[in-house]
């Protein structure tokens, strides 16, 4: 008789192997994640035949050059990724279908290739023909850019070593697959044996690699969590689809911050870098409209101004109805709530909606002022004046207490033609250039209504 085919169970999250399905994954105690597939053959010691042996050096001996980042031609993306590709790292890239992933890292291919450094670009998902139709949207095509359609990795590990390109891009992980493994391609089993042997390579040869994930439902990419720890770099591309901008955000970087953006909009010809975040956020803002108030948040070390809208009415049900878009729903009840104990305003019987104008999403504690004073706004019907700008954090007792780089946020307002700017008193007693703007400090939320 047939030998019987053993499988196992692994875990979607953490990667945890066991021989029976149990409800919650002893390891990172998640509920229903164990799935069951194949066992990898026995025989996977040999996948690291032909790989360069290392040996152990000295912390002298180890030198650190300035050709050791590679720029990729978008200050966006450079930015994100920490000035620079590094050679030997491994960064993984997650976003929705059609986000613009692919296009993005083929523009990136073509930006490296433009500067005298040999990119290999591996699709498993698209035909050549389909490659260069993407290619002559976004523009022509110069030096040593390869592109090849293959989905076995230890085809491209042959490829790799015979090219020795600088870059590696591989699009994407869940269609990749190794002979070592039995299981089928973008499973728990597949998607890690690939990139650990991706990572090895990179690591092995100097290369950087940039590998292409799908996400879920969840907005997480597909695979086991472990996944992202493997790699050196994990970069999410988020947006509307019906919204031309797209932002590039780092939630883990091991040669940079993950607080930095990038910040992209879509055309006919690609993606192009948006260099001023703030004036293309507030591009087509109301005039004289109640509740709506200018906020600047900050992202890593980029002040962003950004529109904070609020419509308060009466409800026409027993609960009023409470909403907020771009922006975390439990604070702006907690807000709501200090407005009713600390100002008297009666909003039990009111719906709210808070929206974030353009799509963003801003969790930062220094727009709690600027959605404090929408909501009296709306509720007041009385606007605020367009040229100001409004930043602060809220605390329950009503105080407005200080944020972070308060003079690089006046000296962005001051650059978009901003007259008045309403900030904690604390930042602007510790500020030391005052700018060509009016500063009115507040120390409380009642401060910051008397204004209107």
């Amino acid at each position: 008789m047939a030998k019987a085919k053993i499988t196992a169970f692994f875990c979607k999250e953490c990667g945890y192997e066991s021989s029976k399905w149990m409800g919650q994954c002893p390891a990172c105690k998640e509920w229903n994640t164990l799935v069951e597939e194949p066992v990898a053959k026995k025989e996977t010691a040999s996948r690291s035949k032909g790989l360069l042996k290392t040996k152990p050096v000295l912390i002298d001996e180890i030198s650190l050059e300035e050709k050791d980042r590679i720029p990729t031609g978008f200050k966006e993306l450079d930015r994100v990724l920490g000035d620079g590709i590094v050679a030997g790292s491994l960064v993984l890239v997650g976003g929705d279908p059609g986000i613009g992933k692919s296009t993005l890292l083929l523009q990136v291919c073509r930006n490296l290739a433009a500067s005298n450094n040999k990119i290999l670009y591996i699709s498993g998902e698209e035909s050549l023909k389909q490659i260069k139709m993407r290619a002559a949207r976004i523009g022509g095509i110069t030096g040593e850019l390869l592109f090849q359609c293959e989905t076995n990795l230890e085809n491209i590990e042959e490829t790799i070593k015979e090219v020795k390109p600088d870059v590696v891009v591989i699009d994407s992980i869940q269609t990749m697959f190794s002979e070592a493994v039995t299981a089928a391609p973008g499973s728990v089993s597949q998607v890690r044996e690939s990139t650990n042997l991706l990572m090895q390579i990179g690591k092995s040869m100097g290369i950087a690699i940039f590998i292409v994930g799908h996400v879920t439902k969840e907005g997480v990419v597909a695979g086991p969590r472990v996944l992202e720890h493997m790699v050196d770099t994990v970069l999410y591309f988020e947006g509307e689809r019906n919204a031309s901008y797209r932002i590039l955000r780092g939630v883990k970087n091991r040669f940079g911050s993950t607080n930095e953006i990038g910040v992209f909009e879509m055309q006919e010809s690609g993606l192009a870098e948006v260099e001023n975040p703030s004036e293309f956020m507030l591009n087509g803002r109301p005039q004289g409209a109640s509740g709506a108030v200018v906020a600047c948040s900050l992202e890593g070390t980029r002040p962003i101004l950004l529109e904070v809208q609020a419509l308060v009415t009466e409800t026409s049900f027993n609960m009023p109805r409470r909403t907020a878009a771009g922006t975390d729903y439990n604070r702006v009840n907690l807000l709501m709530a200090v407005l009713e104990k600390r100002c008297h305003y009666q909003m039990g019987h009111m719906d709210a909606y808070i929206n974030i104008a353009g799509g963003m999403k801003m969790n930062e504690p220094a727009i709690d002022l600027a959605i404090v004073m929408a909501l009296v706004s709306s509720y007041k019907d009385r606007p605020l004046d367009s040229k100001t700008i409004v930043f602060g954090e809220v605390g329950l007792s009503g105080e407005v207490r200080a944020v972070s780089m308060a003079e690089q946020r006046v000296n962005e307002a001051v650059k978009l033609g901003f007259e008045t700017c309403i900030l904690p008193q604390v930042c602007l007693d510790k500020m030391k250039k005052k700018g060509k703007i009016n500063l009115l400090g507040v120390s409380s939320v009642r401060e910051a209504m008397e204004l209107f």
